[in-house]
């Protein structure tokens, strides 16, 4: 049997990569169903994948998988003829990238989203935070494909809860979205079934980016007794899909983020959100260079030569220091997740308009 880990340093690995002379496909997949044994299941889809130079990064557990991968083109029929001889994968959706830098000039490049397979055994696929044992993922909320998300959201008593985190929301979203304002899934289940007590009777859809979380969220309100509950069959990734592939308007604007090298896939060419430097309008997402911070965050072309693709003048500072006075600096240094954040406030006012339509008073909350 194949390694199951690999013994090549990062920067190697990633050289390795871009001198693939293959382009290549990314490609994310998701499916919830009962895994006996998720070490065994992980060891067996190793050998598999790496046979077929499969890149990317995959969980396994008990409830199913979640998996985001690149593969050479060459083997994108090969990998799709495997998962679907996998018992619970038969005819699983293989979510196509929307935009895997099919502009690039040098097509060799595109697809180079991921640079090693790692394939790790998880509790959830989902961090969800649901304890209860009457939970399950036997019931969930409707599909919608593209053509009847945008039939309902012509409907006014429509609701929109976007299930992703705020970094996500702001380069990208459906009109009127409501954002949850945490920055974990796990709050967000209860945040969402508590602001919509009162919207029990509308519709609500659900969606987020391939669809693992939105499907699980839409379960959750059932569970807690909403019944009007939809979510975005293949998320955003599968809506941009059909919406171009039928021509239709898409009602997802900006740019969707993804967890991978990319950061973030073109939907439609507005750009919503602004750099966290300057204030002017951008949408491109970059890592901190100083090796002691990498915080996430928004940082237009002006900016990240201004900075020279720091967050501030003190990370420039330590940036151009020598490499081996950078490695002291380090020393002790816990960077735990860090993301640029922002206040929600926005939440507000879509609440108020939804539960008080223009006409009616609106009274203090």
């Amino acid at each position: 049997m194949a390694l199951l880990h690999n013994r090549v340093s990062q920067a190697e690995l990633k050289k390795l990569l871009y001198e693939e002379a293959e382009p290549r496909t990314t490609i994310s997949f998701y499916n919830y169903f009962h895994i006996d044994n998720p070490v065994v299941f992980r060891d067996e889809m190793y050998a598999a994948l790496n046979t077929l130079k499969v890149f990317g990064r995959i969980y396994v557990a008990h409830e199913g998988i979640n998996a985001q991968v690149s593969v050479p083109a060459s083997n994108v029929t090969k990998l799709q003829e495997y998962l679907h001889g996998v018992p619970g994968l038969s005819g699983v959706r293989l979510n196509m990238a929307v935009d895997d830098g099919a502009s690039l000039n040098d097509k060799q490049q595109q697809g180079k989203s991921f640079w090693v397979l790692k394939i790790k055994v998880r509790q959830k696929i989902v961090a969800d935070g649901i304890h209860d044992p009457a939970f399950s993922m036997d019931k969930k909320g409707k599909y919608v494909d593209a053509e009847q998300m945008n039939e309902l959201l012509k409907d006014e008593k429509t609701i929109v809860i976007d299930m992703r985190n705020h970094y996500e929301y702001e380069v990208g979203h459906f009109d009127n979205a409501i954002e949850i304002p945490s920055d974990t899934f796990r709050d967000q289940l209860p945040m969402a079934v508590e602001m919509m007590q009162a919207e029990k009777d509308k519709n609500i859809i659900m969606y987020c980016t391939g669809g693992i979380r939105c499907e699980k969220a839409s379960a959750f309100m059932l569970h807690n007794g909403f019944e009007n509950v939809f979510h975005l069959e293949g998320g955003i990734i599968n809506y941009a899909k059909q919406a171009r592939e039928l021509g239709l308007e898409s009602k997802f604007i900006g740019k969707n983020f993804v967890f991978d090298d990319r950061l973030g896939e073109r939907i439609t060419p507005d750009i919503i959100a602004k750099c966290h430097q300057c204030g002017n309008p951008a949408d491109t997402h970059t890592n901190c260079k100083n090796d002691a911070c990498h915080l996430l965050f928004i940082q237009c072309e002006s900016c990240a030569v201004t900075y020279d693709g720091c967050c501030s003048t003190s990370c420039q500072t330590v940036y151009n220091l020598p490499a081996e006075e950078q490695k002291e600096l380090r020393k002790g240094i816990e960077k735990g997740r860090m993301v640029f954040n922002k206040s929600k406030q926005r939440l507000r006012p879509r609440l108020n308009e939804i539960r008080n339509p223009p006409g009616e008073d609106v009274g203090n909350d």
